[in-house]
């Protein structure tokens, strides 16, 4: 068994000369947030859930984006409500939130 049974990173890159990027989403909310519910929620920590911050994912057209390892599963999310799906439904649950999936081919 993993240190963590989720970890989820939350990119907060900032590109320059205007490029995409998920830093203009203000991921830093979204990431607050879902520390401040996975906590209140009792999973943080070893066996657990741990939330991370990020430099590039690399996926910038889909921003913002955050991954859930160990399953790989890439999200893409609009407000406090996604995060806490997202809290509820994948790190509570183990059920994928199917709406927020960021498709497969966005990149940068």
């Amino acid at each position: 068994m993993s240190y963590y049974k989720h970890h989820i990173f939350f990119c907060l890159n900032q590109r320059s000369g205007g490029q995409a990027c998920c830093a203009t989403h203000d991921p830093q909310a979204a990431f607050d947030h879902c520390k401040a519910q996975v906590k209140a929620e009792g999973l943080a920590g070893p066996g657990g859930v741990r939330v991370n911050k990020a430099g590039c994912l690399d996926r910038c057209a889909g921003g913002p984006v955050a991954v859930v390892y160990p399953e790989a599963t890439w999200y893409t999310f609009v407000d406090k409500a996604d995060i806490d799906e997202i809290v509820e439904q994948h790190l509570k649950q183990g059920r994928v939130v199917e709406r927020l999936l960021l498709a497969p081919d966005v990149g940068r």
